[in-house]
């Protein structure tokens, strides 16, 4: 059975969503980058080791990623999911998991990479906005894309209500794409695409405003914006 390493800077709702997916994998730490990261608590009442892994106790970046490193392998896992943590990584750590580290970032990328994502996505007046699982690679947001989930942007949206639909997507797709790479079904083509192994082409497209809404309805939408 393959092991998971899971990182946190938070509550960990993402993590939460994978220990309650029931992977065919074993959870083998949860390790946080703060002591205060409420999603320790979350894992260790569900029998998960945890560690924690100051930032602030190190000198340097390299010094942390070291002490960071040391304290993952310590459980010789298959993957590292990062599950809201909050610190980039450089080039050197991201390396030594590249292939077996996973992201998860709440838009559809490669729009929007980098913070603040509902809030420009409002800016751009887009109609669809999501999230995206990737594999980590050291430039920024821009690892091979595993799975996306798209949401409507609603006329009525803010930031708080659109963060919301998306995070409850992503607490579907994150899980799913564990599931895939433990089950051994995921692959990087020669384009470094990511390939799934036994997936279906989708049929259809997602329309956002959806066409047959009456001319009424448009307008009703257009003044309460």
């Amino acid at each position: 059975m393959k092991s998971i390493v899971i990182l946190i800077s938070g509550r960990g709702s993402n993590m939460e969503a994978l220990l309650a997916a029931g992977l065919p994998a074993r959870i083998a730490a949860v390790i946080g980058n703060r002591p205060d990261a409420k999603g320790l608590a979350t894992a260790a009442a569900q029998d998960v080791a945890t560690a924690v892994v100051d930032h602030k106790a190190y000198g340097t970046r390299a010094e942390f990623e070291t002490a960071l490193a040391a304290e993952i392998d310590r459980h010789r896992p298959d993957l590292v999911v990062l599950a809201g943590f909050m610190r980039v990584l450089g080039d050197d750590f991201v390396r030594r998991y590249q292939g077996r580290m996973m992201n998860i970032h709440p838009s559809l990328l490669p729009a929007f990479p980098g913070l603040h994502t509902h809030r420009r996505a409002l800016e751009a007046g887009v109609r669809i906005h999501g999230c995206t699982v990737h594999f980590v690679t050291p430039s920024l947001d821009n690892g091979p894309i595993i799975i996306q989930a798209a949401v409507p942007v609603r006329a009525d949206d803010d930031e708080k209500s659109l963060a919301a639909r998306v995070l409850a997507q992503e607490h579907v797709i994150y899980p799913q794409a564990v599931r895939w790479f433990v089950e051994g079904r995921l692959f990087l083509g020669a384009d470094g695409r990511v390939l799934l192994d036994g997936a279906g082409i989708p049929e259809g497209a997602l329309l956002v405003p959806a066409p047959e809404q009456s001319g009424a309805t448009l307008r009703a939408l257009a003044e309460s914006g």
